[in-house]
């Protein structure tokens, strides 16, 4: 059923745009009719939301006209997600939410939850952030789409499975009946998502809210996705809140922003006005805080590895013509994935070299080989001179030492159960560097580097900020003074703001240390903050390679260019529009 005034669905039919739809249904149990009008379609007025005795979210208000677009922006614990689970009435059940919610001038707040649901999905949708964890992994697309389907309230089942087909194609699926039939595992990323949002405007919603939906894609997919959700909202007059921690993403999609921090409106106002001139220090910090905006941020922390590379220092790694091929028997015959496919780069001591690509480049498949945690089929990996391929299982032994990674995710990668002490100690006890004492003395000095103080020594990770795990991370990383640290993607996990304090970090370290990163990263923006020199990877080759800003102001390939072409620029990326092609990706 649909809120009266709200954009009807279809029963029956071919799905049609929402101007041809003049037929309103009746309205849920508990909801009168109510007339069109120039209202917002969804007005939030004093909205607070606690936990308990704590309140998490305080007077919060914003209005959303039809076919509109408003961005909830703010750091992780700012409140944006809950204001979110708020309007959904999907809070925990500790969760009390006080104030005014009104959908096309109906206030729901207070509503039953029976006589809500019939809102939820049909009125209101919702994409959420993670699409791996929002669809069930052993069941098939097809099932759960179905029941998405059954909020047409149509008893034909084939008319139903259709209808499902067509709403995959409409936002971009470019093989409807393969999705329909495969598995979550069987898709990208990027599909998977295109299936949330196809789940969440099945049912013809009015209001569309978008927690995070590009999070976790490289920049291209989510540029497609963008530009999915706007293209939606311009040709089916949905309207959109959309909830991000990139205010240049917000900037780029939304008409009116509203900022937060620790539940409270920092300031409101349209998109122009907030990101031209923001008016609180908060909104500025945030401003400052994404690379593409501020690309020459780190420039004098970056100065020292300029100046190593201008010197001619000596290459601390040197990949040759290395190549790693996958076969895997199927059915009918072995199939072969050549992942990594002559690859060459070198990095300078002291310096940032950037592998940039999108999923499914070969970026992984290299730094795995450069680890020593594959063997490559043919070329040569060398690390301070020592030659990594083709050595025992303890030969290597002398090579990892001076070779650590940062891993991806800093919620998963840290034993759960163990102290921050233990995390950090770990090297030092497998390598026996030192007495216990000196362990001790050691496990403090490299958390001293990265800014966490002994306070935390006998927390937990659970116990940690985002940004303090990865600390712990590069800490633990640091034990052993290796000459080289592989950073995998180290802060696609955070916030920009935390991404922002982790790079200082770095970068600082670099300059202090004379460390050498290989920063692998989809990225553009923040390695052109980062890194020195670059080498951009498409299906397993480098396509092309150089110092980072001639690579990025000229670039030579096409690949590269669409890469630059969709990082978020806010405001200027505004005039671009979305891409009509919607380019489907491989799974």
């Amino acid at each position: 059923m649909a809120v009266a005034g709200l954009r009807p669905r279809p029963r029956h039919g071919r799905l049609r745009p929402l101007a041809q739809q003049d037929q309103p249904m009746a309205p849920p149990d508990g909801l009168t009719v109510v007339a069109p009008s120039p209202q917002p379609l969804l007005r939030v007025e004093d909205l607070s939301v606690a936990y308990g005795r704590q309140t998490v979210v305080a007077g919060v208000g914003f209005a959303l006209p039809r076919a509109g677009s408003l961005a909830l922006i703010g750091e992780s614990g700012s409140g944006k997600s809950t204001i979110a689970r708020a309007v959904l009435r999907l809070l925990p059940r500790t969760g009390r939410a006080t104030g005014r919610v009104a959908i096309d001038g109906r206030e729901v707040l207070g509503l039953p939850e029976r006589r809500f649901r019939p809102l939820r999905g049909r009125a209101i949708g919702f994409v959420p952030q993670d699409p791996g964890n929002a669809l069930n992994p052993v069941r098939s697309i097809g099932v759960q789409a179905e029941e998405a389907a059954a909020l047409l309230d149509e008893p034909d089942r084939v008319r139903r499975t259709a209808l499902i087909l067509e709403t995959f194609a409409a936002v971009g699926l470019d093989d409807p009946r393969r999705v329909y039939d495969a598995y979550p595992h069987q898709l990208s990323g990027g599909m998977l998502q295109r299936v949330l949002i196809g789940l969440a405007i099945l049912p013809r919603p009015a209001l569309l809210v978008a927690d995070e939906p590009t999070s976790a894609l490289d920049v291209t997919v989510q540029k497609r996705i963008l530009d999915l959700l706007s293209r939606l909202r311009e040709e089916r007059g949905i309207g959109l809140l959309l909830i991000t921690h990139d205010l240049a993403i917000a900037a780029e999609r939304a008409d009116t922003l509203v900022v937060l921090k620790d539940g409270t409106v920092q300031e409101a106002g349209r998109t122009g006005t907030v990101f031209a001139s923001p008016a609180s220090a908060y909104a500025r910090k945030l401003h400052a805080d994404v690379p593409s905006l501020n690309p020459d941020r780190y420039a004098t922390l970056r100065e020292a590895g300029f100046r190593r590379r201008a010197a001619g220092a000596g290459p601390k790694i040197a990949v040759s013509a290395v190549t790693k091929t996958y076969r895997a028997d199927g059915r009918v015959a072995t199939q072969v994935t050549k992942a990594v496919d002559g690859v060459s780069f070198s990095v300078p001591a002291g310096t940032t070299h950037a592998l940039v690509g999108e999923s499914g480049s070969g970026k992984t498949t290299t730094i795995r080989l450069l680890l020593g945690l594959e063997t490559p089929d043919a070329g040569s990996i060398r690390v301070a001179g020592q030659e990594v391929t083709g050595r025992s299982h303890e030969a290597l032994r002398s090579v990892r030492r001076q070779l650590q990674l940062v891993y991806q995710n800093p919620f998963t990668s840290l034993d759960p159960t163990w102290s921050v002490e233990a995390l950090v100690r770990e090297p030092l006890d497998r390598f026996a560097v030192g007495t216990r004492l000196e362990r001790a003395e050691r496990v403090r000095a490299v958390l001293a580097d990265v800014g966490l103080g002994p306070h935390l020594l006998a927390r937990r990770p659970d116990a940690l900020s985002g940004g303090q795990r990865q600390r712990v991370a590069i800490a633990r990383a640091l034990a052993l003074k290796p000459d080289v640290i592989v950073l995998d993607e180290p802060t696609s996990a955070l916030d920009v703001s935390v991404q922002a304090d982790i790079v200082e970090v770095l970068l600082s370290l670099q300059a202090e240390l004379g460390l050498t990163y290989v920063f692998v990263s989809h990225d553009l923006a923040l390695v052109r903050q980062l890194a020195h020199t670059v080498s951009v990877m498409h299906r397993g080759c480098v396509v092309e390679e150089g110092a980072v800003a001639d690579v990025f102001d000229h670039p030579r390939h096409a690949y590269t260019a669409a890469l630059l072409d969709a990082v978020p620029r806010g405001i200027a990326g505004r005039a671009r529009g979305p891409d009509r092609r919607l380019r489907t990706e491989a799974a």
